[in-house]
């Protein structure tokens, strides 16, 4: 059964709430599936069966129809049914019937044309609207502060209940456990409101026409003209005044400046290269490119055979090592792991990244300073 997507969904509403004219040209290139999409519409469903299992709701088991089922999966969805859980409990020390809806669609046309989406979870209580949003992604941590795309659940979650409980407040909530992140934000009933007619829209009406200012940054990764769209390749060329000949030579605002971009950048070159690969295997000439074969290493033709045939000649042809963390803990289980090897394991410091100065996470204390001080300030 095909789902019929909105032209300005909640989903994307952080892109073509940034760059409204994105909305209309995406629509010029094919939907194009991917592993992870199927990986996290498996996660998806299987979370919601759990939810509605444990709520004693009717459902049906959906494992045996899943791509991406494991146990890690599966682990995930039972925490978040039993997190969500939590939530309905909390919601009823305020309110005597919270109602809990699961992948509920949301219409919030009144701000935005055709407007609509499917919240995960959304628990309503007097006092306060509560949406959950279960990321499984594993690439990019989620943050729900000032977060468009629950912002606009939240609008849809009002336009059905407002009115009906009494709801001064929205609790926005992203939980997303292969990152270790719960993020919440609270913003007042009024405040969203407000935003929904400042900004999302009017910025939705141009975004409907295809009008208002094409624009670059990070939200152009899921965008499918990113490969393409000339404002994000004009954006990303204006690291060419540089000269790179001589790194030495970069003052220090300037290497600022290129790191500020440097991941768009490799980001951008990623996809444009992925975008000619695709269109020259469909026939299309680049100049100065061709096709050719790629490099490949020799495989056994049959593994097993070839086993048995090192194995007569008295030799050992299988490589043994210890199991890693995560496949070892899906061999033994979650408590079977803790009670066996817990005290075995240590999470080592983190390589040192540099990051904007807006990250949330502490400033690194150099491991060359650590060892200065340690030695007395000795030096050769």
């Amino acid at each position: 059964m095909s789902v019929k997507h909105a032209l300005l969904s909640a989903s994307s509403a952080h892109r073509w709430i940034a760059c409204p004219p994105s909305a209309l040209l995406s629509k010029k290139f094919d939907d194009s599936s991917s592993s992870f999409a199927q990986e996290g519409t498996d996660a998806h469903t299987l979370a919601q069966y759990k939810l509605e299992k444990l709520l004693g709701l009717p459902t049906r088991d959906p494992t045996e129809s899943l791509s991406f089922y494991d146990e890690e999966m599966n682990d995930h969805a039972e925490n978040y049914a039993a997190f969500v859980l939590e939530q309905v409990e909390k919601a009823k020390e305020t309110c005597v019937d919270p109602q809990v809806l699961i992948e509920q669609k949301l219409d919030f046309s009144r701000y935005v044309p055709e407007g609509f989406g499917h919240v995960d979870c959304l628990i309503i209580a007097d006092g306060t609207l509560t949406v959950i949003d279960y990321k499984y992604g594993l690439g990019i941590k989620v943050s729900s502060e000032r977060n468009p795309q629950m912002f606009c659940y939240a609008l849809g979650g009002l336009a059905l209940f407002d009115g009906i409980y009494d709801i001064d407040n929205v609790r926005l909530v992203i939980y997303q456990p292969r990152r270790e992140n719960i993020s919440e934000y609270t913003v007042s009933k009024s405040e969203l409101i407000q935003w929904a007619e400042d900004v999302l829209s009017p910025t939705a009406e141009l975004a409907s026409k295809g009008e208002g200012e094409y624009k670059a940054g990070e939200h152009c990764q899921f965008c499918k003209a990113k490969a393409t769209c000339r404002k994000r390749a004009e954006y990303n060329l204006e690291l060419a005044k540089y000269d790179f000949e001589v790194p030495a030579t970069l003052a220090h605002d300037e290497i600022a400046a290129i790191l500020t971009k440097a991941d768009e950048l490799v980001s951008w070159v990623s996809d444009v290269k992925e975008y000619a690969l695709k269109e020259a295997l469909n026939g299309t000439k680049f100049e100065g490119f061709k096709l050719v074969a790629g490099r490949s290493n020799r495989k056994y033709t049959d593994e097993a055979a070839a086993a048995d045939l090192v194995i007569a000649a008295g030799k050992d042809p299988f490589e043994k090592k210890l199991l890693g963390i995560t496949a070892m803990t899906a061999l033994l289980g979650k408590k079977a792991f803790e009670d066996i090897l817990g005290g075995l394991t240590y999470k080592p410091p983190g390589k040192p990244v540099l990051v904007t100065a807006d990250d949330k996470r502490p400033e690194f204390n150099s491991a060359y300073e650590d060892f200065d001080e340690n030695q007395g300030g000795n030096k050769s």
